[in-house]
C-alpha cells in the first residue's frame, strides 16, 4: 500500500550489473554477537543506532595498502578484470576513494548524511563522513576511507558495507537552543533519576549474592521493558521498520533477498 504522506528517496542507477546492493542497515553486527551471550545486543541504543539508514554493500573483494602520502600512494589491488566502479587512490594521505554508481535525490529540503556504517569496526580504516545536498546537487558523491597503518593491507570484502546513507532536514540542528541547567530545575526528573541511582546501586549489589533475583535476571532489563525506575511506562523503540529500495514493476524480493543475504554474512 503506498503511504501518501511518504518521502521519497530515490537512488538513480547510473550503470547496471556494478555489484553494488542497496539494503535497510540490519540491527546485528558481527562483534556484537561474539560478545560473551551477546551481551552487547542488549544496548538498545546501539540496536536502534544500527539501523539508522540504508547501506551501500560493496560490490568486489579489495585489498588497499597504504605507502606514501601522494595522490597515489595507496596501492589497491582489485580483481581481474577491474569493475567499472573500483576504489582508487585520489587524495592521498593514505585515502581510499569509492566512486559510487547512484545520484541520489531526497525531498526538498532534505540532505544525505554519508557516513561509515553504524557501530561497524574495520582494522587498519576509519570511514570518512560528509552531508550531501541530494535535494539539488546534480553530481555523484564518493565515499571515503582513511588507512591508519602504512605497509598493512587492510581487506574490504564483498558485501560489506561501504557506507550509511541518512536523510536529515537541513537547518534542523540550527532550531535547537542548548543550554545547560541544573537537574533541580526539573523536580520530577530529578527524583527520577535519583530513583534510579538507588536502584541501579541496589541491583549492582545483590549481583554479586549468590541465588539473589538480580543474578538470576542477570541484567537489568527496564528499559528494554519499556519502563521508568518509577515504573511508569516508556515504550522502547527498539526496531526500526525502513523500506527497501525497489525497481519499478517489481516488488520488493530482490532488495528483500539481498537484505537477507547481508544479515546472514554480517
Amino acid at each position: 500500500m503506498t503511504d501518501p504522506d511518504g518521502l521519497d528517496f530515490i537512488a538513480y542507477e547510473l550503470h547496471q550489473n556494478t555489484g553494488y546492493t542497496l539494503v535497510p542497515a540490519p540491527p546485528a553486527r558481527s562483534w556484537m554477537r561474539e560478545t560473551p551471550a551477546s551481551f552487547a545486543h542488549r544496548c538498545l541504543p546501539l540496536v536502534v543506532a544500527n539501523q539508522a539508514g540504508w547501506l551501500i554493500l560493496n560490490g568486489w573483494t579489495v585489498r588497499c595498502r597504504w605507502d606514501t602520502d601522494a595522490f597515489d600512494g595507496v596501492t589497491v589491488d582489485h580483481p581481474t578484470p577491474a569493475p567499472l566502479h573500483q576504489a582508487v587512490s585520489h587524495f592521498g594521505s593514505g585515502i581510499v576513494t569509492w566512486n559510487l554508481p547512484f545520484l541520489f535525490r531526497t525531498p526538498p529540503g532534505y540532505h544525505l548524511l554519508v557516513r561509515g556504517p553504524a557501530n561497524h569496526v574495520k582494522d587498519g580504516a576509519v570511514a570518512l563522513e560528509g552531508i550531501v545536498e541530494t535535494d539539488r546537487t546534480t553530481s555523484t558523491f564518493t565515499m571515503n576511507w582513511k588507512l591508519t597503518r602504512k605497509d598493512v593491507w587492510t581487506v574490504f570484502e564483498h558485501g560489506e558495507p561501504l557506507c550509511m546513507l541518512v536523510p536529515h532536514r537541513d537547518g534542523e540542528l540550527e532550531r535547537f537552543r542548548p543550554s545547560v541547567l541544573p537537574i533541580a530545575a526539573d523536580p520530577r526528573l530529578a527524583a527520577d533519576y535519583e530513583r534510579w541511582t538507588r536502584n541501579r546501586a541496589d541491583f549492582l549489589r545483590d549481583l554479586s549474592r549468590p541465588g539473589s533475583a538480580a543474578q538470576q535476571a542477570g541484567w537489568q532489563q527496564d528499559y528494554l521493558r519499556g519502563r521508568t525506575a518509577a515504573g511508569r511506562p516508556a515504550a522502547p523503540r527498539t526496531r526500526r521498520r525502513l523500506r527497501r529500495f525497489t525497481r519499478p514493476g517489481t516488488d520488493e524480493t530482490e532488495a528483500g533477498e539481498a537484505d537477507a543475504r547481508h544479515r546472514s554474512d554480517h
